[in-house]
């Protein structure tokens, strides 16, 4: 079977640990040309080496692949460029972004301070637009040049982003931010031959360890898999779909935000529009209280962190609790 993305040439920041390593081996076992971008620093954004980046290079290498290192970060905007730069002068273009580059900084709302919310904005909110902004006029020259790529932006959510996880004020806001640019750059990408999705993994990384470990999942995945089971968290079951998203088979598809968990893959369907009520003129907020509280009563649920809507309690139970 040919390669699915034979001389493609990928960009993968965050690239030298967990999930985008998973997606630098894959895309080149498939024949891409990768940028393994990772600036080195610790989970929580602190310090820089250049260690986890080439040691993916040289992986790559071993498998027979292409492979450059890049350190920069791609929260500084030059940085990013010098990203992107990096692409076309060693390869001379780029088909594929794929922005995976993220820290964490846990508190709740009122223990967080100012520090800690910027830093996480900026590494992962910032730290996908810069990436995409070089990497879009790029794109948008060659389109007008009449050498229009089968580009691809593959960009990286969170079930925190969507459906809400206690603790993540600062990540969560950043990953909802990410899921809705997303959708906004693939419509005005579209017309220079760019599709632009985003994913919403659950896998094990170092981002994800505690949490997993607190709520069991860590327990659970470990003695399904001692009993040859498969292993649901292993972040290499990301990679098959972000690959596929990279390869140019997958150009019908823009705009659209994926689960994925273990063999599990999904739409997300997103903020629409639900019950409402209206009049022919303003509203006195006197008339609202009869009338609001049963409005949301009719519209579902909010989702779990699951992504799953919950089933809605009868009126009985509802009003007996």
């Amino acid at each position: 079977m040919k390669p699915l993305c034979k001389d493609r040439i990928i960009v993968i920041t965050g690239a030298g640990r967990g999930i985008g390593r998973e997606y630098a081996l894959e895309f080149a076992r498939q024949g891409a040309k990768v940028i393994v971008n990772d600036l080195g620093a610790a989970a929580d954004g602190t310090g820089a080496q250049a260690g986890p980046a080439q040691a993916v290079v040289e992986e790559i290498r071993a498998l027979g692949g292409e492979a450059v290192a890049n350190t920069d970060d791609v929260s500084d905007f030059e940085g990013a460029g010098r990203l992107i730069r990096t692409a076309l002068d060693t390869f001379g273009g780029l088909d594929v972004l794929i922005n995976n580059a993220g820290i964490l900084r846990d508190k709740t709302l009122v223990n967080m301070s100012i520090d800690e919310w910027d830093a996480v904005i900026r590494v992962h909110l910032r730290g996908t637009f810069c990436p995409m902004r070089h990497a879009a006029a790029y794109w948008r020259g060659e389109a007008k040049a009449g050498r229009q790529r089968a580009a691809r932006v593959i960009n990286t959510s969170s079930s925190s982003g969507l459906y809400g996880i206690v603790g993540q004020t600062n990540y969560g806001a950043a990953k909802a931010g990410i899921a809705n640019m997303s959708m906004v750059a693939a419509r005005e990408l579209e017309r220079y031959g760019v599709t632009v999705n985003a994913i919403y993994p659950t896998a094990m990384s170092r981002l994800t360890e505690d949490l997993f470990t607190q709520n069991g999942m860590v327990a659970k995945a470990a003695e399904k898999k001692a009993a040859g089971g498969f292993d649901a968290l292993d972040a290499g079951n990301v990679a098959p779909l972000v690959v596929w998203l990279g390869s140019v088979e997958s150009g019908g598809v823009n705009g659209r935000v994926f689960g994925v968990r273990g063999g599990s893959i999904t739409v997300a369907q997103g903020w629409h529009a639900g019950p409402k009520i209206e009049k022919d003129g303003r509203w006195d907020p006197g008339e609202l209280g009869a009338l609001v509280p049963s409005l949301v009563d009719q519209a579902a649920p909010n989702a779990l962190t699951s992504g799953e809507i919950p089933a809605r309690k009868p009126a009985a139970q509802a009003a007996a609790a």
